[in-house]
């Protein structure tokens, strides 16, 4: 797959949940153009076009962002705070899907500029039901600014 062709970026470290965003988009024929980084610092070079993905074109962006906030090397909420501040990238939707309930950190996310934050649940049906759902609305229903 080209990188710079990819609509869904998938940060999350979880092989586990990975695995099952990914099947639950591929059900839906949602999973063709999707880029999965395993942590933040790898997710950061995607977007902005470092490290080894120097070669990618940093103008063409992912159409929806699904952010884990428990990441290793940088955390989901760095993450989230650098795609916001940068003009950039901060048209495009974020969505935290993350096991965190804290409050602090629902709180935190909207205050940096999230489009969505969904708790991920335990059971795998109501999970791919949430993530197909996430798929359809910002990839085929969501209208996001021409400029972008």
């Amino acid at each position: 797959m080209n990188v710079d062709e990819v609509e869904i970026l998938l940060v999350e470290d979880s092989p586990r949940d990975a695995e099952l965003t990914i099947r639950a988009l591929k059900e839906r024929k949602l999973a063709n153009k999707l880029f999965h980084a395993k942590d933040g610092a790898e997710a950061l070079d995607f977007i902005f076009g470092a490290g080894k993905f120097s070669k990618r074109g940093a103008d063409k962006q992912p159409k929806v962002i699904l952010l884990d906030l428990k990441l290793p090397k940088v955390d989901g909420l760095e993450v989230l705070r650098r795609i916001k501040d940068d003009e950039m990238t901060k048209m495009i939707p974020v969505i935290v899907l993350t096991s965190s309930t804290e409050e602090k950190d629902v709180v935190t996310s909207y205050k940096l500029g999230v489009n969505s934050y969904i708790t991920k649940p335990v059971d795998f049906d109501k999970f791919a039901d949430a993530v197909a759902q996430l798929g359809l609305y910002w990839l085929l229903l969501n209208r996001p600014p021409s400029n972008h």
